[in-house]
């Protein structure tokens, strides 16, 4: 019998796992320096990576995500929409949704995204 409860089955987007570059800053804060993570996964509607600060749910962050092969880095305006501490140190995980990202941008991750095998 199928679960359809399960936390795949509530995905809206297709999601790829993902070991490249993002940085990151709080939108709110203009003179705060951007950090520099590794995206966990990407998909159409979001990312999820890795942080040694906590972020509050809907913190607006600006991304800037490098995806391979490519040379303009996507800009995208996200809000964290989940966090959780990883058992193993001072780190957090967090998923974020797009709020606003071009749609050149969108259509180079779905790109991506559907010529990668899932996460």
């Amino acid at each position: 019998m199928e679960n359809y409860n399960s936390a795949e089955d509530k995905r809206r987007y297709k999601r790829v796992d993902a070991g490249f570059a993002v940085q990151y800053r709080d939108l709110k804060k203009i003179a705060d320096l951007q950090k520099g993570s590794l995206l966990r996964n990407i998909s159409e509607g979001g990312v999820c990576f890795n942080s040694r600060e906590f972020m509050s749910l809907a913190c607006r962050l600006v991304l800037n995500i490098t995806l391979p092969n490519t040379i303009k880095p996507i800009k995208a305006i996200s809000k964290v929409a989940w966090i959780r501490r990883l058992p193993n140190g001072d780190q957090y995980e967090l998923g974020n949704q797009f709020l606003e990202i071009a749609k050149e941008d969108r259509a180079q991750i779905t790109d991506f995204v559907n010529n990668t095998s899932t996460a």
